[in-house]
């Protein structure tokens, strides 16, 4: 399961490279904005937006989800030990030197 989520996360984060850098950017008309006949505002349209936007909307919300998972599986996983088959001691050993505080 967590090697699916991990494929799954690398794919919607090549993607969603890949979108963003299909798009336009914002200063794209800015050169046309300022001659005639110009559709678009000169810092770009506010209306609703293309497939690519909604494209990368979706991506992006894949992308979050994916990583949240991660780390949720990453909290859960059980800590494994470098020095597995070592047992700690039963008794704990005194030390030579008295702790006693009493005074003579």
């Amino acid at each position: 399961m967590d090697t699916i989520i991990n494929v799954i996360h690398v794919i919607a984060a090549l993607s969603l490279i890949l979108t963003v850098l299909l798009q336009a950017g914002k200063g794209a008309a800015m050169g046309s904005g300022l001659g005639a006949g110009s559709s678009q505002t000169m810092f770009g349209s506010s209306g609703a937006g293309n497939f690519l936007t909604k494209l990368t909307t979706g991506i992006a919300i894949l992308f979050m989800i994916t990583s949240l998972t991660l780390a949720v599986f990453s909290t859960k996983k059980k800590s494994s030990s470098l020095i597995q088959g070592v047992e700690e001691p039963t008794q704990k050993q005194e030390s030579p030197i008295s702790t006693d505080n009493t005074s003579k």
